[in-house]
């Protein structure tokens, strides 16, 4: 679980410790700052520095059990930072989160990873190339580490611009896919706001104590510099959902007109259905009349009405004609032809 385990003595690296015990010797003797990393510790594996740098046992439990939201606090002599670093995973387009915690006292920084990022070998290797900032103590590396959390951001933040053009596109052709992706997208973003707001507020804390602990100028231009910064992404965040609650809109409303043209044409449809309906059952009962009377005296019957009349046969032309040509003339007149 330990990482990595270093002493400075003004700004630059001392041989390195071969373990924890060697380490506080070393602090105590030398005057100088301990760094130790620790991956994923448990409570045993923190025993050791709890003890030794007196820890608060709130703030360990914080750091062993995971969860926290970004936040500063302080116990005493000890500072206690959450942090939630970021990555965009290009190959499945997704934002994976971390969580970082670091306590700073007076002559040490312990740093606690529950995820790959951020890569905290970054940021040891600038400051010991800066041995005159490094020389400032915890706080120095404090800022540092918030300043690398800060611009992995950056790529996150591009990847989610990204993913917000493509839904734009997909909004107007028609996915049908694409109200999913907006909804887990929406997710993401509510994530990175989680991320990101609450810790705009730890760095205007840390700002509040500058006089109160007399902050070195140099760190405080640097931690403005990161507020700015953090400030930017907080808006960008904003943006996207502000920007991606819009696109769940303009996709109802594309959904709903797609619908209206969809009912409007078979709403067409069947008014030109019934149309022809009418057109077939009037002229099914105009046929129908002199196909009654025809059938009629076709049954051949000896003793049926008019049947040796002479102007039977024409009497029942005439019925037949006159009754097609009266039905013609009532479908006529109620647009059924």
């Amino acid at each position: 679980m330990l990482v990595n385990n270093a002493v400075y003595v003004a700004g630059r690296r001392a041989p390195d410790p071969a373990n924890l015990e060697a380490t506080y010797e070393a602090v105590r003797e030398q005057r100088g700052m301990a760094w130790i990393g620790l991956y994923r510790p448990t409570e045993d594996d923190i025993r050791s520095v709890e003890a030794e740098f007196e820890l608060h046992q709130l703030a360990v439990e914080d750091a062993v059990r995971a969860h926290q939201r970004p936040k500063v606090e302080r116990y005493g002599n000890t500072l206690f930072t959450v942090l939630r670093p970021a990555r965009y995973l290009d190959d499945i387009e997704e934002v994976e989160f971390g969580e970082l915690h670091i306590f700073t006292g007076p002559d040490f920084v312990v740093t606690i990873r529950h995820a790959e990022t951020p890569d905290l070998t970054k940021v040891r290797a600038r400051l010991e190339d800066d041995p005159e900032l490094l020389a400032l103590g915890p706080e120095a590396v404090l800022y540092a580490i918030i300043d690398e959390v800060v611009d992995e951001y950056g790529p996150v933040v591009e990847g989610l611009e990204n993913d917000i053009d493509e839904i734009e596109d997909q909004l107007f052709m028609g996915d049908p896919a694409v109200s999913r992706r907006i909804y887990d997208l929406s997710r993401e973003v509510i994530d990175f706001q989680r991320a990101t707001h609450p810790l705009l507020e730890a760095i205007t804390a840390l700002q509040d104590g500058f006089d109160k602990y007399s902050v070195d100028i140099g760190l405080q231009q640097r931690l403005r510099d990161v507020r700015d910064h953090t400030l930017r992404i907080v808006e960008k965040g904003d943006e996207f959902r502000s920007v991606l609650q819009n696109a769940l809109t303009v996709q109802a409303t594309l959904v709903s007109q797609r619908q209206n043209e969809e009912m409007r044409i078979l709403t067409e449809a069947s008014i030109e259905q019934n149309e022809e309906v009418k057109k077939i059952s009037a002229w099914a009962a105009i046929l129908f009349a002199p196909t009654l009377v025809g059938t009629v005296y076709g049954m051949n019957f000896d003793r049926m009405p008019e049947l040796h009349w002479y102007y039977g046969y024409p009497m029942a032309l005439c019925t037949m004609l006159v009754t097609s040509v009266t039905l013609y003339l009532v479908f006529k007149r109620r647009h059924w032809l």
